[in-house]
């Protein structure tokens, strides 16, 4: 039976407490970076992978294994490499000379939280065997499939500056997180606080705040989250002026944009939203929670054309424009 939006609100209440420890935990380890730490608790609860973009030495891995240190889930590392093979990452089958049977033996991508670092170092077929993973929460080894747990998340990191040695991810893949997070640069008082705390060797360790089952409960209310009826026509339209913007008067995307977001993107949007009102303390969807969260979710989704790259213009240039343009309702 469905709640309306006051019982949502109180539901959303009473889990906010887990929340404020979730991030205070997190906060033993992490200075700054408020909003890539927003952005992984949306990905968790709204049930999507997130890939994190930013320079070597900003704290991408560090947040990503803190939040799971943080959470009762089985998590595993994968540090992807050019040499990286499928059967390293999703198990294979192991031939016994005893009997004369093949067994099957799991890889690591068989956890809640998997932590792809560096993902744009895996060569093509690596790609493949985690594109099914992340989309179908399924795998193939030999001809068997194997579902796997649940939650399953997968946060991706990659370097965008050096790129000896990478493979660009397939638009496929890509098109498969619902978030895409860039890191910035901390402020000036923020690094002060990195140095003072790297200087001291001991940290209090994490306790674990959220279990498998608390998750699944979060994940039920963020979904019963209200969003009226005019907001997804708002979606649709953010969504839509990516493929026709002269539709919506942007004429000079026109000739800017290779190819606009898909549907994938208005669906991850809606979710995404509702996790970030969840955040905010509400039980339901604002328009503003949207364009707060329409860039993480279109970044990626939305390919430039050769004539904006020769102008310096980027996805988040044109995405600002789209936002800045469609009307609020």
């Amino acid at each position: 039976m469905g709640l309306n939006v006051e019982q949502i609100a109180e539901e959303v209440q009473k889990q906010i407490p887990t929340i404020i420890q979730l991030k205070e935990e997190m906060a033993k380890v992490m200075v700054g970076q408020q909003n890539m730490i927003e952005k992984l608790l949306i990905g968790l609860f709204a049930d999507g992978h997130i890939l994190v973009e930013g320079v070597p030495g900003l704290a991408k891995t560090t947040a990503v294994k803190t939040l799971a240190d943080a959470l009762s889930l089985s998590f595993h590392r994968l540090q992807f490499t050019p040499d990286l093979l499928p059967a390293d990452l999703i198990g294979t089958e192991i031939y016994s000379q005893k009997d004369g049977n093949f067994s099957v033996k799991q890889g690591p991508v068989f956890a809640n939280i998997i932590l792809a670092d560096e993902i744009n170092r895996a060569p093509a077929k690596v790609q493949s065997a985690l594109l099914e993973a992340m989309q179908e929460r399924q795998v193939t080894i030999g001809g068997k499939t194997f579902s796997l747990p649940t939650p399953f998340l997968v946060m991706a990191t990659q370097n965008p500056i050096e790129q000896e040695g990478t493979y660009p991810l397939p638009e496929a893949q890509v098109d498969r997180f619902m978030l895409k997070v860039v890191v910035t640069y901390p402020t000036k008082e923020e690094e002060i606080a990195i140095m003072k705390k790297r200087m001291v060797r001991q940290t209090e360790p994490i306790k674990k705040v959220l279990t498998s089952e608390k998750i699944n409960q979060i994940k039920a209310i963020v979904d019963q989250i209200f969003l009226d009826e005019k907001l997804y026509g708002y979606v649709a339209n953010i969504v839509f002026s990516t493929r026709n913007p002269n539709a919506f008067g942007l004429k000079d995307l026109v000739s800017l944009i290779e190819y606009g977001a898909s549907p994938r993107a208005s669906i991850c949007l809606i979710q995404a939203a509702k996790a970030y009102a969840f955040l905010q303390g509400r039980g339901y969807v604002t328009p503003q929670d949207i364009k707060s969260i329409g860039m993480d979710i279109l970044r990626h989704r939305v390919l430039v054309s050769y004539e904006a790259e020769a102008q310096g213009q980027t996805s988040d240039d044109i995405i600002m424009k789209v936002l800045d343009k469609i009307d609020v309702p």
